[in-house]
C-alpha cells in the first residue's frame, strides 16, 4: 500500500490528474465535464512527459556524451536521477514517508502562510526528499523523528521556491493563478536578479526582427531545428576528426551506431554520422514542440480546476507546476536559454580546472546537457522576462556558472554523506544541500530535529505576526 501510494504521488500525470478531478468535483461540476478536465489534464501531463523523455533519452543525452567524447573532457556530470537510484538503495522507505509527509506539510503551510503554492512536480518531490533522507539520517535522526523532520522541511522548500520564483513568473505567465514547481527555482531567480541589470534597455526575444527572407525563422520549430543541426554536425564532426587520428584511417567508418554516446570506431556502417547528426538535431525539435504541446494541455485545465481547491480547501492555492510550463511564453527565449547556459557552464568547467585544489578541494563539473536545456532554458525565459534579449543571453549565462560551483561545493557534502563523485544538478538541491548538510555535521539528534521544526513554523508564525500589505489582506 506504501508503495502504491509513493507511485501515486511520485507520478505527475496521475497526481496532477486527481488534485484536477478533486478541484472540479468541489466546484460541482457536471460528471461529463470532471471526466473531461481530469483525463485531458493527465493526457498534458502524458505528453509533456513523453516529449521530456523523447529529449532526454535521444538527443541531449547522446549530444553530452558526443561533446564529451569530442573535446576529451573527464570529470562529474551532476545528474537527480543518479545520486537519487543510489540513495534509495538504502533510504527507500525513509524516502517514501517523508514524501508523504511532506505533501501534508505542503498544503499546511500554503493554507496558513502567505505562500499558497500547491507543489505538483511529482518526481522533483521524491528527489527532495530522497535527499533529505540521506542527510537527517547522517545527522542522527531515525524512525518516525526523522520522518516527521524530513516531511517538514520537503513541505518548507514546496512552497519557498514557487515564493521566490514568483514575481517573475507573474510577468511570464501574465496571471497569479499559475506558479512554478520546479527544484531549480534559486537558479531562475539568480538570472532574473541578473536579467534586471538590462531592464528597459532591450526588446524581448519574441521581438527580433529577421529580415524578410528570414521571418520562417521566426516559427519555433523551424529555429530550434536549424540552429541544432548546425551544433550537432560541429560536434560530431569533430568527434568523427578525433577517431580518425586515433585509429586507422582505413579502418575508421564515420558512423554513430552506440547510443550510448561513443563512435563506433570500425563498425560497419549503419548511419552516416552526418545524416545522424542532421536527423538528431531535427529530432531536438520534435522533442521541443511535443514538449509545448503537453503544456498547452495542461495549463488549459489545471487553472480553471484549480479553482475548487483555492476555493474550499486552501483559500488561494495556486498550483505549482514543471518548467516547461513556461516555454510556450517565450520559445525564443528557450533556445538561447539552453544555448548561454552550456556556455556557461563550459567556462566554470575551465574556471574549477584553474582552482588550487590544494587550497580549494572541488571537482571538475562538467556541463550536463540535461540540466543546462531544461534549466538553461528556464533561465533564458526568467532573464527575458526581466531584461529582455540582453537580460537573456546574461541570466542565462550567469544561471550556467552557478549550476556549475553550486554542484561542485555540494559534492564534499555528497562526500561525507557517503555518495562521492555524486552531486545534484539543480540549484535549490544544491543550496539545501549544502546547507542542511552542513547543519546536520554539526547539530546531531534532538537539536536538528527542533532546527527543521522552526524551519517549517517560521512561515506560518511570520504570517500572524507582520503586518500585510494593503493587496494581501
Amino acid at each position: 500500500m506504501l508503495n502504491f501510494i509513493v507511485n501515486i504521488l511520485s507520478t505527475p500525470a496521475i497526481l496532477v490528474g486527481l488534485l484536477s478531478l478533486i478541484g472540479l468535483a468541489l466546484q460541482k461540476k457536471p460528471i461529463e465535464e470532471i471526466v473531461k478536465g481530469t483525463v485531458k489534464t493527465i493526457v498534458g501531463f502524458l505528453v509533456l512527459s513523453a516529449g521530456a523523455s523523447f529529449l532526454q533519452t535521444g538527443s541531449l543525452n547522446a549530444f553530452g556524451d558526443i561533446f564529451n567524447y569530442a573535446f576529451n573532457m573527464q570529470g562529474v556530470v551532476p545528474n537527480n536521477e543518479a545520486i537519487v537510484s543510489l540513495a534509495l538503495k538504502d533510504f527507500a522507505t525513509d524516502t517514501a514517508y517523508i514524501m508523504c509527509l511532506g505533501m501534508i506539510a505542503n498544503i499546511i503551510l500554503a493554507r496558513f502562510s502567505r505562500w499558497h503554492y500547491i507543489f505538483l512536480t511529482g518526481h522533483h518531490t521524491l528527489y527532495m526528499a530522497c535527499m533529505l533522507a540521506v542527510i537527517l539520517n547522517v545527522g542522527g535522526l531515525s524512525g518516525a523523528q526523522l520522518w516527521l523532520a524530513g516531511g517538514l522541511v520537503l513541505g518548507f522548500i514546496m512552497v519557498a521556491s514557487p515564493a521566490y520564483c514568483e514575481p517573475t513568473m507573474r510577468k511570464i505567465v501574465q496571471t497569479d493563478e499559475l506558479g512554478f514547481g520546479h527544484f531549480g527555482g534559486a537558479g531562475y531567480w539568480f538570472s532574473a536578479q541578473c536579467a534586471k541589470l538590462f531592464k528597459g534597455k532591450s526588446k524581448s526575444t519574441e521581438e527580433v526582427n529577421f529580415p524578410q527572407r528570414l521571418t520562417f525563422l521566426r516559427d519555433t520549430t523551424v529555429a530550434i531545428g536549424l540552429t541544432m543541426v548546425v551544433f550537432f554536425l560541429i560536434v560530431t564532426g569533430v568527434a568523427v576528426g578525433r577517431g580518425i587520428l586515433e585509429a586507422d584511417p582505413e579502418t575508421v567508418l564515420a558512423t554513430y551506431t552506440n547510443l550510448g554516446g561513443l563512435l563506433n570506431v570500425g563498425a560497419e556502417t549503419q548511419t552516416h554520422w552526418a545524416v545522424w547528426a542532421i536527423t538528431s538535431g531535427l529530432s531536438f525539435a520534435g522533442g521541443v514542440y511535443i514538449i509545448l504541446s503537453g503544456v498547452r494541455l495542461i495549463v488549459g485545465e489545471i487553472v480553471p480546476a484549480f479553482r475548487g481547491i483555492a476555493e474550499k480547501l486552501v483559500p488561494g492555492a495556486i498550483p505549482a507546476i514543471d518548467c516547461p510550463v513556461v516555454f510556450p511564453y517565450a520559445p525564443n527565449a528557450v533556445l538561447i536559454g539552453f544555448l548561454v547556459s552550456f556556455l556557461g557552464g563550459i567556462v566554470g568547467l575551465f574556471v574549477l580546472a584553474f582552482i588550487d585544489k590544494s587550497l580549494v578541494p572541488c571537482a571538475l563539473i562538467l556541463p550536463g546537457v540535461i540540466p543546462h536545456f531544461f534549466c538553461g532554458a528556464t533561465a533564458g525565459v526568467f532573464g527575458n522576462a526581466e531584461g529582455g534579449l540582453k537580460g537573456c543571453v546574461f541570466g542565462s549565462f550567469m544561471h550556467g556558472l552557478l549550476i556549475t560551483f553550486l554542484p561542485a561545493i555540494c559534492m564534499p557534502v555528497m562526500g561525507s554523506l557517503n555518495f562521492a563523485n555524486c552531486t545534484f544538478s539543480d540549484a535549490d538541491f544544491s543550496w539545501l544541500g549544502i546547507v542542511l548538510g552542513n547543519i546536520a555535521q554539526h547539530v546531531q539528534g534532538t537539536g536538528l530535529f527542533v532546527i527543521c521544526v522552526v524551519i517549517f513554523l517560521l512561515p506560518i508564525v511570520y504570517n500572524f505576526v507582520a503586518p500585510k500589505k494593503a493587496e494581501e489582506k
